[in-house]
């Protein structure tokens, strides 16, 4: 998951509305949001074992970024996706798990965590900063820190905003989001250890590079205060030409 948007805790009907894109590479196998055989509702990476975003039916929330700093990636890491997995099928609370997650950071490559559940929302990384209570707000995340401003950020920020501000959030309303493929302004690009041409490539909320690297999926989801959940997934590969969207609720 490399970009994702939420309002928390500030909605009269919803404590999290939230519409995230994944982008990898093409070729990696995965399966579409789906019910899991122990109660979580998510994709799956086929190759990894985890999941980037997901729910439990027992309450809880968690979803994942790649924090980028391609120069320290460890190739024989732990897969990042078992971060999310873990806290789902578990029986921590956010913050207790966190912390536990924050003893063994330098397992894995660099990563934001957010975990919820009940009135709780909380978000690590391995790049420091500890482990934070999320206050309610509209936040954006991609390839760095809670809410630094990257355009594509910013960007994504200012259109929920704008979206809740004149409408009850439908999931399809949602689903409108993300897909800019308006590319950042070489001065207004972060330095994160690629090369700028390709930094400014992925500076677009709805990622296409070349023929083999891109957004797969966007997904939006509905969390009410009543405990109710309704999620929609669109994905899209094209050289899979896979072109689906899935819904659940409970």
């Amino acid at each position: 998951m490399c970009l994702l948007t939420f309002s928390w805790n500030q909605h009269p009907e919803y404590k999290l509305i939230m519409v995230a894109n994944r982008d990898e590479y093409f070729n990696r196998p995965t399966k579409g949001l789906h019910q899991w055989d122990n109660g979580i509702y998510a994709g799956k990476d086929l190759k990894g074992g985890g999941t980037w975003l997901g729910f439990h039916t027992n309450g809880k929330f968690a979803a994942l970024t790649n924090y980028r700093d391609p120069q320290n990636d460890k190739p024989l890491s732990k897969t990042r996706g078992e971060l999310v997995t873990n806290f789902l099928n578990g029986s921590q609370s956010p913050k207790d798990y966190l912390k536990q997650i924050e003893e063994k950071k330098k397992d894995y490559n660099g990563f934001n965590l957010l975990v919820a559940e009940k009135k709780e929302l909380l978000v690590f990384s391995n790049y420091g900063g500890g482990v934070q209570q999320v206050p309610p707000g509209i936040h954006g995340l991609s390839n760095a820190f809670l809410n630094t401003p990257w355009p594509k950020v910013e960007a994504a920020k200012a259109d929920l905003k704008k979206l809740l501000e004149h409408k009850s959030p439908k999931l399809d309303d949602l689903l409108t989001l993300l897909q800019s493929k308006e590319k950042a302004p070489i001065e207004l690009l972060p330095d994160t250890g690629i090369p700028m041409d390709l930094e400014q490539t992925i500076s677009s909320q709805f990622i296409r590079v070349e023929d083999y690297y891109g957004t797969v999926n966007t997904t939006a989801l509905r969390w009410g205060h009543d405990g109710t959940v309704s999620i929609k997934e669109v994905r899209t590969i094209p050289e899979k030409e896979v072109n689906e969207s899935t819904f659940v609720s409970w």
